[in-house]
């Protein structure tokens, strides 16, 4: 094991035991491995409202798991000849999912269906302390000085130790 050590050291072991370990430790590391996989979610062209927010639903919550999600519009008939049906709810998918995933594969024709492909976005978010901190003056019942045109507190008292200073020159 330590053979720069002065006498060289070495170890005796199981040579079964230890071609074992190594296999238990390769098939855990393809088990954790396995959750970057790809899901599908199929759409139809006449998709009703409640229907449309569940399933995109669905697809920002295997985004936020790290699965790769593949859409697909799936059309009957004649609705093959109106592919900018498809288009607009691939579009509308993409706008309410929003800055979760990026598209990987634009939408393509392929026979009677239409596909679109989208990664979860591996830019980080912005860390929660920063949000807190923007929404901490808010929180006691201040209004940032940004908003409203008010003005800061150092401002108000200005102008309120102005107008005593004028009243006393004038009495």
């Amino acid at each position: 094991m330590a053979p720069t050590a002065n006498p060289p050291v070495c170890r005796i072991m199981d040579y079964g035991k230890f071609k074992f370990d190594e296999a238990q430790k390769a098939k855990e590391s393809r088990r954790k491995s396995q959750g970057a996989g790809i899901k599908e979610m199929k759409y139809r062209p006449k998709i009703g409202p409640g229907d449309f927010d569940t399933k995109t639903r669905l697809v920002a919550k295997f985004l936020d798991e790290g699965h790769k999600v593949k859409i697909t519009i799936m059309f009957r008939g004649r609705e093959v000849f109106h592919p900018e049906l498809g288009k607009r709810i691939l579009d509308r998918v993409a706008e309410t999912i929003g800055e979760g995933a990026k598209i990987e594969a634009d939408a393509r024709l392929d026979g009677r269906n239409m596909t679109m492909v989208l990664a979860p976005d591996k830019r980080p978010k912005p860390p929660k302390a920063s949000r807190d901190a923007d929404a901490e003056p808010l929180l006691n019942g201040a209004v940032p000085p940004s908003q409203n045109g008010a003005a800061t507190p150092a401002e108000a008292a200005a102008t309120v130790t102005e107008s005593h200073h004028t009243e006393s020159n004038e009495a």
